[in-house]
């Protein structure tokens, strides 16, 4: 974690910087099975790679939520623990409070996991419809996305944009020899698209259903110069649409 992490700052440290802006940056991944080449916490270490970029930007503080996050599609698989969504809501909607009570007025959700998605929604609305706070949800894998698709990159699980991030964390967590060809299974980008749809879209409950292994794609796209900027080139993505979006929040209200 950075220098703006509640973990590493002295509590005068903590009351100084939230009171600058009041505003609390909150990274949410996952840990559960990435094949046999990258490890099961690859979500949650993308999520805080790129909130402790997006913080130092946005002048606030970083407040882990923990490693843990909703996935059950992957249960079964050694590595995955899953949370069940009352646990994991029932958790962070605790943490919001404890932080509003610090003097918090603006939070921002960084995540990387999709499973997450359901319930950091529900926390987010009960939470700002019962307290003087507003919340900014930027789904950083999406934003990865986006950036690196023109240049091949892909939102699989396992594979190269995954396979970045971890590589931005600690190359030596790569097993690269693990891996001895891109797999990509009949079917598997279509149901990925099917799931990901913004308009109509069906649901996958067990990752099998995708690939027998439990992933797929490219991890050789990645490599150390594009990992370099990782986190500061989708914290500078992220970063523009949250200060859009707090601005014309402020504006309008």
């Amino acid at each position: 974690m950075s220098g703006r992490s509640i973990y590493d700052l002295a509590s005068p440290d903590v009351a100084k910087l939230i009171g600058r802006k009041g505003m609390v940056v909150m990274p949410f991944g996952s840990v559960e099975q990435h094949g046999p080449h990258l490890p099961c916490g690859t979500d949650t270490m993308a999520a805080e790679l790129v909130a402790d970029e997006l913080a130092e930007r946005l002048d606030a503080i970083v407040v882990p939520a923990g490693p843990y996050g909703v996935t059950p599609i992957h249960a079964g698989h050694p590595g995955t623990i899953s949370l069940r969504r009352d646990v994991f809501e029932a958790h962070l909607a605790n943490l919001c409070e404890e932080m509003v009570a610090m003097g918090a007025r603006t939070f921002v959700f960084v995540n990387w996991h999709e499973g997450n998605i359901a319930s950091l929604d529900a926390v987010a609305t009960d939470v700002q419809d019962r307290e003087d706070v507003l919340f900014v949800t930027a789904h950083a894998c999406y934003t990865a996305q986006r950036i690196y698709s023109p240049a091949g990159g892909e939102l699989t699980h396992g594979g190269g944009i995954e396979t970045l991030a971890v590589l931005a964390h600690d190359p030596d967590l790569f097993h690269s020899g693990r891996v001895t060809k891109p797999t990509r299974p009949e079917g598997a980008e279509e149901l990925d698209a099917m799931r990901r749809s913004r308009e109509v879209y069906g649901y996958i409950t067990d990752v099998t259903e995708i690939a027998d292994e439990g992933w797929y794609g490219n991890p050789a796209w990645a490599d150390q110069e594009r990992a370099g900027q990782f986190a500061a080139t989708v914290a500078d993505e992220i970063a523009i649409t949250v200060e859009s979006i707090l601005k014309l929040r402020r504006d309008g209200s």
